[in-house]
């Protein structure tokens, strides 16, 4: 059984910045990677706003030393990098001398793939291998197989925008039973037409840059990302001296059971996962130095997150801010990159500012940091919601 579970690597790959180094300064710049969409051919090209990743597909490709005839996804591409940066950052050197797993989230799968080879299918067999790659479990075993890892736990979980904070969850626990000393969390999604078109359908895209908490807010832009965090046991942070980025403390998930892709208005899913997260971890709200919100600038989620996160902590809010302003919401692989972002906190003693924002909501007086504030942080609490109501909520602290 292992008391603490140690965050000893990260990577990540964003619309704003291609590593953690690049990231963390574009967040202290406050440099949005939000732009009108160039890289999808789409009818809504002029009329939404998204986050996308520079690289083309084959640049990934080259990247990651595949040759021109795999049968990789976008997602399973950023999914690897990402991996990769992650383990390298740990400094693993042999990634089976421990128990490793190895737990990704994706939301959109190979979709990407699906979409390009779809009407040939039937009538060109070379295709096929393609289509071979849409579900979600195909860009978690590439990862897997690019990682190195053998015989041991490799999962997918979608859980939609809460999925990569319910792969740090599982992936916490697993070290805690003593069922792994090392597992490799976190998720990847790429831009689809098809996310585009489903988003659009639900009326929640915004045309313009997206306002987290804004009273004017008009809705989201999506993003492709991926991010992985390496969570290691007390065993191995000892065996092997370890530098230890922050500690994985308390998390819990919660359904609202109110609506396919909408949360009840006044948050019951999510409050119930802070609960959950405060008393697994052992802290009360007082203990909380700065919320990373899930904010994605729609109608429902903010009204529904700021008086979740008012139950939680009444008069004593501490600073908060949404991060989606600057990469776009990135689905499953949200999770993961904001837990990213929450570790940088707290290495730096900065909270980032909140976006665009201009008007407060008049549903209550609670206002996101606007600018970029340094403060002594020792816990972070991670707010990722998902449709349904299906919501996770992490706590990385300095201390174990």
């Amino acid at each position: 059984m292992s008391k603490g579970v140690a965050i000893t690597g990260m990577g990540i790959i964003s619309s704003i910045g291609n590593n953690v180094e690049e990231n963390y300064r574009s967040l202290i710049e406050g440099k949005t990677g939000i732009t009108r969409i160039s890289k999808i051919k789409t009818l809504h090209k002029d009329h939404i706003m998204v986050g996308e990743i520079a690289f083309t597909n084959q640049e990934l490709e080259q990247q990651l030393g595949l040759t021109p005839d795999n049968n990789y996804s976008r997602t399973a591409l950023l999914g690897a990098i990402a991996a990769k940066q992650a383990v390298e950052n740990a400094r693993i050197s042999n990634i089976n001398t421990y128990k490793t797993g190895l737990i990704s989230s994706t939301s959109v799968g190979g979709m990407d793939k699906t979409e390009a080879h779809y009407y040939a299918y039937l009538e060109d067999k070379a295709t096929q291998k393609y289509i071979a790659g849409h579900h979600a479990g195909d860009s978690t075993q590439k990862i897997a197989e690019q990682l190195g890892i053998e015989q041991s736990l490799v999962t997918t979980i979608s859980t939609a925008c809460s999925s990569a904070a319910n792969a740090i969850m599982l992936g916490a626990r697993l070290i805690k039973s003593g069922q792994l000393d090392r597992v490799i969390v976190g998720g990847a999604d790429c831009l689809s037409k098809f996310t585009i078109n489903g988003f659009k359908t639900l009326m929640i895209l915004s045309d313009t840059y997206n306002t987290p908490f804004d009273e004017n807010r008009k809705g989201l832009n999506l993003g492709e990302a991926a991010a992985f965090l390496v969570l290691e046991s007390d065993k191995i942070v000892q065996a092997e001296n370890k530098t230890v980025l922050a500690y994985v403390k308390g998390y819990g998930n919660a359904n609202d059971a109110f609506h396919q892709t909408a949360s009840s208005e006044n948050g019951d899913g999510a409050t119930l996962a802070m609960q959950k997260a405060l008393k697994v971890a052992d802290l009360s709200s007082s203990d909380i130095d700065y919320i990373n919100a899930h904010g994605t600038a729609t109608g429902n989620n903010d009204l529904s997150e700021g008086r979740a996160i008012l139950r939680v902590f009444d008069k004593h809010v501490p600073d908060f801010s949404s991060t989606k302003a600057y990469t776009g919401h990135t689905l499953a692989a949200a999770g993961a990159i904001e837990a990213v972002y929450s570790v940088l906190a707290l290495q730096n003693n900065v909270i980032y500012p909140n976006l665009n924002f201009k008007t407060q909501m008049k549903e209550f007086s609670m206002t996101p940091q606007l600018e970029l504030k340094e403060k002594e942080l020792h816990t972070v609490l991670s707010n990722s919601l998902g449709f349904g109501g299906n919501c996770s909520t992490v706590i990385f602290s300095k201390k174990q």
